[in-house]
């Protein structure tokens, strides 16, 4: 409730005074917008792009080529349903669904990289985690923390109806109940990371719904390519072991 309030309070000053703080800064999110406003955990983040304009990036992000498999180029598209989104989408759903509870930002890398720098208000969750067996325990209370119902002895009849669609029965499998789940916008290191786009086939897989999944395709090297803010998480544990 506490950083509720103080992020209204900080975006209200925000819209505010917008005019004069975009007036007073040369590399801006949009013109309109200087910074955003994220939560990360129990921090808010002020998520802006940095000002030093011969700013380059290094390290693993400013390399260019990978052996293929497995660094190939992703295609745009990666599951029918599924909306490929870019980084001012990626700001969008911050201050959207993942202020509102209704989301999360989900780093699928390993937590190693995810412990060396993510995206603010990213939640760790690695794709392993989504490609565990379908009776696997932890897999189980991942996708009930995602706000996923299990369903036990499901009438064999009411079941039939569902699925010839005369009862809600779309966001809904023999085994689970997903029509209440978190919208999930899933990203790993860049267009040519197979990991958020095998951690959204595994949700596809078990009957997420497409529509409540998001694909952040160009990842930390594209976050990083334009100076975007990044945070080094104190928190280390993983959404999955929490």
């Amino acid at each position: 409730m506490k950083n509720s309030i103080v992020f209204c309070v900080l975006m209200c000053a925000s819209s505010i005074s917008v005019s004069a703080q975009a007036a007073n800064v040369e590399v801006k999110i949009t013109e309109e917008n200087a910074h955003a406003m994220v939560n990360h955990g129990d921090e808010l983040i002020k998520a802006e792009r940095i000002q030093d304009t011969s700013d380059t990036i290094d390290g693993a992000f400013a390399g260019t080529s990978g052996p293929c498999p497995p660094f190939c180029v992703k295609p745009q598209n990666i599951e029918q349903g599924v909306a490929t989104v870019a980084e001012l989408e990626v700001i969008r759903f911050t201050e959207t669904a993942l202020h509102s509870g209704k989301g999360l930002l989900v780093d699928v890398r390993a937590p190693g990289s995810y412990r060396k720098e993510t995206i603010p208000g990213s939640t760790n969750i690695p794709f392993t985690e989504f490609e565990k067996p379908a009776n696997d325990p932890d897999l189980v209370v991942l996708l009930q923390r995602l706000g996923a119902k299990q369903r036990s002895d499901v009438n064999v009849v009411m079941r039939s109806l569902e699925k010839a669609g005369l009862f809600d029965g779309e966001d809904k499998t023999d085994n689970w109940d997903f029509s209440e789940v978190k919208s999930l916008l899933l990203w790993c290191d860049g267009p040519w990371c197979e990991q958020s786009p095998r951690a959204i086939s595994a949700l596809i897989s078990m009957g997420y719904p497409a529509d409540k999944l998001y694909y952040y395709r160009g990842g930390m090297q594209m976050w990083q390519s334009l100076g975007l803010s990044t945070v080094v998480p104190t928190d280390l544990s993983t959404f999955a072991s929490n």
